[in-house]
């Protein structure tokens, strides 16, 4: 039979707890706020994994730290539960929602079902990686990493070095994993359908930079092209990957990067407005009332509809959300956010414009050979809306963010 944590009903949301679906940065950092404002309130988290609590960025620098998945785990979840009063259900599958009942139906690690009622609800369900289709016998190898678990068996597949990867995407991820593994000690090819390194994030002379960088470090580029299929070599006992362009590449592994996707399935077939993402307002309210999302499952108001998969805007979006839900409604009101892309072989710092913004890219002349770039998003009206710095010039990133308006 299911069984019910609270039996009460939910006509009084402060009797009733607040819930929080995912135990990532998100899910934590609301709990932490809340509990600044609010010692009483009662909280819930049910979570698919252990929900020890990590520095996800970490994932993309751990052989460079020397640091195993275990040891990216700064605090175990039951330490966590305890500091924070969270009643935490870890190993736990949400099923489904009813936001008119106010209730939530899940399975437990045991495999029993039951129902949870809620007087507030947030939905921090993060994001999963993009996997494309692949032809060839050896496509199931193909590994994407977004949680600890998922590190752990990429290090354990890939063995000591030095071994070959084939990292699919130079994107952000793709090129901090890249730089990563090259410290590491091993080889690396990086495969992308763009003529340069974060195409969409640089403009053309930083992704230059980076290119020319990385390539210096050891990364073979494959630009312009995709990976058409995978297979295994029998007489190496290798994985064999032919691009698109007629190329051939032998490596011992592939990690595919090629970017996440808004987990909004639950919040879907609840029948919350989802888009890119799960969409809230500028209280971070989805469209059910008393439900909330943030984090990498969210699609925010307060940043013109845009998904932010980035830490700064989840400690933004805990913080205000903790607020409102302490009975303090509080709008989201996002700051310059500059984004730091861990690649040491060229430190870059990144405040992009609103994708909306028009405007263009203007490089400071005048610096010296080797001291990196700085690079103006100048819009019609001679104002700068974003910024990107290489190398030494990312020491420069107060004085420009004082510059750039929002």
């Amino acid at each position: 039979m299911p069984s019910s944590i609270a039996p009460t009903g939910p006509d009084a949301p402060q009797a009733l707890p607040l819930v929080i679906v995912g135990a990532g940065l998100a899910a934590w950092t609301v709990a932490r706020e809340l509990r600044k404002l609010d010692t009483q309130r009662s909280i819930v988290m049910l979570s698919g994994d252990s929900a020890d609590f990590y520095a996800k960025p970490t994932l993309s620098n751990a052989l460079a730290q020397k640091r195993s998945a275990a040891q990216l785990v700064t605090t175990p979840a039951a330490k966590m539960a305890e500091t924070l009063q969270v009643q935490l259900l870890p190993h736990t599958l949400v099923r489904s929602l009813d936001t008119g009942a106010r209730t939530l139906s899940y399975e437990d690690a045991a495999g029993q079902s039951h129902s949870l009622h809620y007087g507030d609800l947030v939905l921090a369900t993060g994001a999963d990686p993009i996997r494309l289709p692949m032809a060839g016998s050896a496509a199931a190898q193909v590994q994407s990493i977004n949680h600890l678990q998922d590190l752990a068996r990429f290090h354990e597949a890939l063995g000591v070095a030095p071994k070959t990867v084939l990292v699919i995407g130079a994107g952000l991820i793709g090129c901090e994993f890249a730089n990563d593994l090259l410290i590491g000690g091993y080889a690396v090819h990086v495969v992308d359908p763009s003529p340069r390194p974060l195409a969409l994030l640089l403009p053309a002379g930083a992704g230059e930079q980076l290119q020319d960088a990385l390539q210096a470090q050891g990364v073979v580029w494959h630009l312009g092209t995709t990976v058409q299929s995978l297979d295994a070599d029998a007489s190496s006992g290798r994985l064999q990957a032919t691009l698109a362009n007629g190329t051939s590449v032998q490596v011992d592994a592939v990690l595919s990067a090629v970017g996440l996707r808004a987990n909004t399935a639950l919040a879907g077939a609840a029948g919350i407005a989802c888009e890119r993402g799960v969409v809230v307002d500028a209280h971070v309210q989805t469209s059910a009332p008393h439900v909330y999302a943030l984090g990498d499952c969210a699609q925010y108001a307060s940043a013109g509809a845009r998904v932010l998969p980035y830490v700064m805007p989840i400690m933004n979006a805990a913080k205000a959300l903790a607020a409102t839900l302490a009975g303090q409604p509080t709008e989201l009101v996002f700051p310059l956010m500059p984004v730091a892309v861990k690649t040491p072989a060229l430190p870059i710092v990144v405040a992009a414009p609103h994708p909306a913004q028009s405007g263009q890219w203007s490089q400071d002349e005048g610096l010296e050979a080797g001291a990196g770039g700085v690079w103006r998003f100048i819009d019609g009206a001679g104002q700068q809306r974003g910024f990107v710095l290489t190398g030494k010039q990312t020491a420069r990133r107060m004085e420009l963010a004082k510059t750039t308006l929002l």
